[in-house]
């Protein structure tokens, strides 16, 4: 596979979807309807159950250019079984090992980070973007207190998005943002009711913001 340019995808689909559940058919199922209905960018989180084979199956059924991603990454050897199980970029939840890990298997990195001293410590770790993680607990205002020191850094609002917020984030000069539940909901746990309506909602969503 060749190297994934995480920043040109975060830009031209400005929407991660993510894939965290206790069902791993049910989870690969999720990954794969997304995938097929438009919404491509899609990171597995590691604290699903059996999640790197969810991935392992998910890669060998849409090809080597699918552009799935393992979440949830903490450690050295959660980055190198994310790579060994077909990820073609790292979710981090805040600045961990699994940083410098993940640049130095070729890896871009999503790293999370939710203050200055944490967006400056990604950053030096090699970050390729800036999860701003939870972004619900200082909603939009963070965000634009933090792009007024930090213009050029890439920020993708996580946790607490949803399809409002998610408009006001990308508004507010987010690269892209990430939605778990408010879009997969029960999906990844064997409940796929109104999945195909919030893909609708938020792909048109996604294809307003680009």
């Amino acid at each position: 596979m060749l190297p994934l340019d995480l920043i040109t995808a975060l830009a031209s689909r400005r929407l991660i979807a993510i894939v965290r559940g206790g069902n791993p058919e049910a989870a690969l199922d999720t990954v794969l309807t997304l995938v097929r209905s438009g919404i491509d960018l899609v990171e597995v989180s590691l604290s699903g159950a059996d999640a790197l084979e969810v991935i392992a199956k998910a890669r060998a059924a849409l090809g080597p250019e699918a552009l799935l991603g393992a979440g949830t990454v903490l450690t050295a050897d959660d980055a190198r079984l994310a790579a060994e199980a077909g990820a073609r970029y790292v979710v981090t939840p805040g600045v961990t090992e699994a940083v410098a890990a993940s640049r130095a298997l070729g890896l871009p990195v999503l790293a999370g980070a939710l203050t200055p001293t944490e967006v400056v410590g990604a950053l030096r770790e090699g970050a390729t973007a800036v999860k701003l993680f939870p972004a619900g607990q200082g909603g939009v205002e963070l965000l634009r207190a933090l792009r007024a020191p930090f213009p050029d850094v890439p920020f993708v609002p996580v946790g607490g998005v949803d399809a409002v917020t998610a408009r006001d984030f990308l508004a507010a000069g987010a690269l892209a943002v990430g939605v778990g539940s408010p879009l997969v909901g029960r999906a990844a746990d064997g409940d796929p009711t109104g999945l195909s309506d919030r893909v609708s909602v938020f792909r048109a969503l996604a294809e307003e913001a680009s």
